[in-house]
């Protein structure tokens, strides 16, 4: 199966961009996505409308942070350069402010196994990062350390990050965190929920191996 292009590429992360915001996880360019790229990475640039977007303002960034100067990567990509380093596993970082995550993530609330699709996430529960200023390097080691054997995490009075190893996995991970949340927010509107046990969702993670997510 060929692989994308340089191009290709930065197209799709704009085209997620846009589909963030038309489904509602994202608002303004309040989120960024970044893709591996050979050596580095392609990250959104800094305070860019999507719907203004080209493909050459996607900015490539080396893993040690360099780049060329004349480009500005979002603010957050001290942790899309950290997750990516830390895990030869994912290729894809989505970042976004979904509106039932982010209350999840101010009450400094994980999420527990509410639900079977839970599992999507890598493991019984998707945890919250303590907070940290944005774009700095404290909130990137928060993000990488609860992202560890997990797929996806809440920020402590900010977002969620859902990672893969393609960006249509990443971008499928974060529409179903968000439904997740807001589930278990809707749960406890009424009482404390009935939690799915740890032996369950293993259960359900080795049910859903090889099922795969399509690509689209």
């Amino acid at each position: 199966m060929p692989t994308m292009n340089d191009r290709e590429k930065r197209q799709s992360i704009i085209d997620a961009c846009l589909r963030m915001n038309a489904l509602g996880i994202n608002q303004g360019t309040s989120g960024n996505i970044s893709l591996r790229h050979g050596d580095g990475m392609l990250i959104t640039p800094t305070s860019t409308p999507y719907e203004a977007m080209l493909p050459e303002q996607i900015v490539y960034m080396r893993l040690d942070g360099s780049r060329d100067p004349a480009h500005r990567p979002s603010s957050e990509w001290r942790f899309h350069r950290d997750i990516l380093q830390a895990r030869r596993d994912v290729n894809a970082v989505v970042h976004a402010h979904p509106p039932y995550s982010t209350m999840l993530a101010i009450m400094g609330l994980e999420i527990p196994p509410v639900h079977y699709m839970i599992a999507c996430a890598g493991g019984d529960t998707i945890r919250c990062a303590p907070y940290a200023t944005f774009g700095t390097q404290e909130l990137s080691q928060h993000a990488v350390r609860a992202l560890e054997d997990r797929l996806a995490c809440l920020l402590a009075h900010h977002g969620m990050i859902a990672i893969g190893p393609s960006l249509s996995k990443a971008m499928w991970l974060a529409v179903e965190v968000e439904t997740l949340a807001r589930q278990y927010h809707g749960c406890l509107q009424i009482g404390t929920p009935p939690l799915l046990s740890k032996a369950e969702i293993e259960n359900v993670r080795a049910r859903m191996a090889g099922y795969g997510h399509a690509e689209k």
